[in-house]
């Protein structure tokens, strides 16, 4: 494995750090001038095109100059707030989280950061990129960790795909899509908590087609049966949790928050495993606009299989339409992941994204034979469902201090 490849399977530790590039690049540039300030403190243009470097070279979520400047406006709300409360990192501590994420790609933090080096990143973003999250991780366990209770009988339900290894599982559940777009965040968290707190099923699909913004709100956010490995992995145990008529904690995506309800589950009569998805995805445009309205008709009028798109996007920017082939389940965007979880091969599903309507098709779904691992303990599943519980107080107390803070753009 090349340490390129190595530094590739970081994607997921950029999360997992709150909870649990190419080769020849040219070196970031950008003024050291403040061009936002988040409650007096400085970001500079080099500090944006830094992260949005160190992303790419993580093949990461964050690679836009916005993505960027957000995730840096977030992480000066994350490390600010944890001083206030006196958290600080002493520097053997701030080492040790360097070399814990440098050791997942098997480097030592030296080779880490000569490999960031060599493709322009400051050793410096790497770092407080460690900081932020560090200090925020602490901060949210020592704020919230006394709310989350994990009983005997969650961790029973999260645990059924193991009891079940080759019966299959399948789940009738109901989802809430709420936009979020900057500036936005508080309300929409709001929103989704309202979801998370509904009695029933009928309370949540109220609420459901009052607040999201999916083409399952006419029906109250309801979906049709699903076996629970087209999920994400990501949501599995969150909704395996789930007693039927109670409903998820806020779930961020990318633009967005989700909560799910889980009415019913019960024996799909297939194998449970792990998929690879072939996907591609087709930027529409602007969310709302007549292009997006005039490109998702033609899709839906001319195509039914992948191959077709590229004719539609003729003549528009190469990155508007992405082919994803073969990626681990795992790997794929929650948004898209759910999105793909209620598919068929050829069918399509539009979603708005960082305020663009993005058409995602599926061009194939495949099962990767099973291999002999061992199934997670008790206390390994309810480690994972207290870090998702966490991960819900977290994103709302982040949403509060945006929505609070005086951010300034220059």
């Amino acid at each position: 494995m090349t340490m390129m490849t190595r530094l590739l399977t970081l994607l997921t530790l950029a999360i997992s750090l709150v909870f649990g590039a190419q080769p020849g690049l040219a070196q970031s540039g950008g003024s050291f001038a403040p061009v936002v300030t988040v409650n007096g403190f400085g970001i500079t243009d080099y500090e944006i095109n830094q992260r949005m470097r160190f992303m790419q070279l993580l093949n990461a979520a964050g690679t836009t100059r916005q993505e960027a400047e957000e995730a840096l406006i977030q992480d000066r709300l994350r490390v600010s707030s944890s001083h206030q409360v006196g958290m600080k990192l002493t520097e053997a501590d701030l080492q040790k989280g360097m070399a814990e994420f440098a050791g997942r790609a098997n480097l030592d933090t030296e080779k880490f950061v000569a490999e960031l080096q060599k493709n322009g990143v400051d050793p410096a973003t790497f770092k407080e990129f460690v900081r932020a999250g560090m200090l925020w991780r602490e901060q949210v366990r020592a704020r919230f960790a006394a709310k989350v209770n994990i009983n005997e009988a969650a961790v029973d339900r999260a645990m059924m795909p193991e009891s079940l290894t080759g019966k299959g599982v399948k789940v009738l559940i109901s989802e809430a899509i709420i936009p979020a777009p900057p500036g936005n965040e508080r309300n929409a968290m709001g929103q989704a908590r309202q979801l998370s707190a509904a009695k029933g099923e009928g309370a949540f699909a109220a609420l459901a087609r009052k607040y999201s913004a999916t083409e399952s709100r006419a029906r109250g956010g309801r979906l049709d049966w699903m076996p629970i490995t087209n999920l994400p992995p990501q949501l599995r145990s969150a909704i395996l949790a789930l007693k039927p008529g109670t409903a998820t904690g806020p779930i961020t995506l990318k633009g967005a928050v989700a909560v799910f309800m889980l009415r019913a589950i019960g024996d799909g009569g297939a194998p449970s495993g792990p998929q690879t998805l072939s996907y591609m995805t087709f930027n529409l445009g602007a969310t709302g606009s007549d292009q997006a309205a005039k490109l998702s008709a033609k899709i839906a009028a001319d195509a039914r299989r992948c191959n077709e798109l590229y004719t539609i996007a003729k003549g528009m920017p190469a990155t508007a339409l992405v082919s994803h082939e073969n990626v681990a389940q795992a790997q794929v965007p929650t948004d898209i992941g759910l999105s793909l979880a209620q598919l068929d091969v050829g069918e399509t599903r539009v979603l708005s994204r960082g305020g663009s309507d993005t058409l995602v098709m599926l061009c194939d779904r495949q099962s990767v034979p099973g291999k002999d691992e061992t199934a997670p303990t008790r206390d390994q599943v309810r480690a994972q469902l207290e870090n998702n519980a966490l991960a819900a107080y977290a994103d709302g107390f982040l949403a509060d201090l945006e929505a609070d803070a005086v951010i300034v753009r220059k």
